[in-house]
């Protein structure tokens, strides 16, 4: 059954229509003018809007054009009613009808008219359905492809940045020492020194030698740190972007969870609005498994910014004063599941109302309308890389002001 707008004045255009379509069971409605037409074709979303461009009340070439240009309507399979002289008229200005059927109507033709726009519907359906599927499974080709360029191009710039921070944090832990050893020596002066001239006691005036010696050490340390720090984020971006050209790989996801969660450390800290996001971790003892390490550090870091994302759109939608009392927390659980597969949980408190996303992972190719962003389309990759290349399972779990989980589980062996 098709729901079918009518736009005629004429009283037994109408009737015909009215009356043999509903004999099909189909839902019709009727419009006398152009403009009730399209008011009732925006409130009705017809599968099939049949015009006659024969009724003076009508201006046919508007309100097809009108009807093309909504996104709403532009899917309703658009018939012309007209006559064989006023036909040529249509053609010469170009109105962007589907079909057309002349007056008077013959009923076997206007049947046929209707039972093709549904044909056209399902190929039209299909075809789009097979556009998603092809964008889709070019996707994981080219994030692959993209993970290993960029794995290659991180290593060159993190290996160039690597070795002078590795000269820097070697030599600090000299440069330590002899600090300690020549404040050893100053404190000895100072000490067979009782009476030292006025020009050494007001250098030691001017410098401030007791803050100074104080705070030297205290530097030196906290440059080691830094730079230790330093070492820590280029390698962690190595091992985030390592390339998948080889295949398979061992690869621990406790190192690629912490890793992931110290290139989105810059996400956590509290904003206007929210306060810190506090991230615990129980992670479980987990063997080494074989995947493509890149593409799943690709999921985690998906999934992880998708949690943060909902926690601070929670934090905008709250009342002020409920906002000031929320604390956001993520929470990342590994464990082993048997001697073949193990889990990963990844959970929120998101205390706004969840999302209905279960159908964007358990469907990926029901993607976001063109002219919307695609909100899911991280995680749809996510569940890609999970599921079909590491042959897992993905799941998600929402409840209305409890937050979310996702969960996933990994095969240990692929080959």
């Amino acid at each position: 059954m098709a729901k079918i707008l009518a736009m005629s004045a004429d009283a037994v255009t109408v009737e015909v229509v009215e009356e043999l379509l509903g004999r099909e069971e189909h839902e019709v409605k009727v419009a006398p003018d152009g403009n009730e037409g399209l008011d009732l074709a925006r409130e009705f979303s017809p599968d099939v809007i049949i015009c006659d461009g024969t009724s003076p009340q009508i201006n046919f070439l508007e309100v097809c054009r009108l009807v093309k240009a909504d996104r709403e309507l532009a899917a309703a399979y658009f018939i012309l009613l007209t006559t064989a002289d006023r036909f040529e008229e249509a053609q010469e200005v170009d109105a962007p009808f589907d079909d057309f059927l002349f007056k008077p109507i013959v009923k076997l033709e206007l049947l046929g008219r209707v039972r093709a726009s549904k044909r056209s519907r399902e190929l039209r359906a299909q075809l789009a359905l097979a556009q998603q599927q092809l964008q889709m499974s070019r996707d994981p080709m080219l994030q692959s492809e993209k993970m290993s360029i960029l794995g290659e191009l991180v290593s060159g710039i993190a290996h160039e940045i690597n070795n002078p921070i590795t000269f820097i944090y070697s030599n600090l832990t000299h440069v330590q020492s002899y600090a300690s050893d020549l404040i050893e020596l100053l404190r000895l002066y100072q000490k067979e020194l009782v009476n030292p001239g006025a020009e050494i006691l007001q250098k030691q005036q001017d410098m401030d030698v007791e803050f100074v010696l104080d705070d030297l050490l205290k530097i030196v340390s906290s440059m080691r740190t830094g730079s230790d720090r330093i070492r820590q984020i280029i390698l962690s971006l190595q091992d985030f972007s390592r390339s998948d050209r080889s295949g398979w790989q061992l690869f621990d996801i406790s190192d690629g969870l912490e890793n992931t969660l110290l290139l989105l450390q810059h996400r956590l800290p509290a904003r206007e609005g929210r306060r810190d996001i506090k991230v615990m971790k129980e992670f479980g003892n987990l063997p080494q498994i074989e995947c493509y390490a890149g593409l799943l550090n690709q999921a985690f870091l998906n999934i992880i910014n998708h949690a943060i994302d909902v926690l601070e759109e929670s934090a905008q939608e709250l009342a002020e004063l409920e906002s000031i009392k929320f604390k956001p927390v993520i929470l990342i659980t590994t464990q082993v599941v048997d001697a073949e597969r193990i889990s990963i949980e990844i959970a929120d408190n998101d205390m706004a109302i969840s999302k209905d996303i279960t159908a964007q992972l358990s469907e990926p190719f029901l993607v976001a309308p063109p002219a919307e962003p695609p909100i899911y389309s991280g995680l749809a990759l996510s569940y890609q890389i999970i599921v079909e290349q590491h042959k897992g399972e993905l799941k998600c779990f929402s409840e209305p002001g409890k937050g979310t989980k996702i969960y996933i589980e990994i095969p240990l062996r692929h080959s």
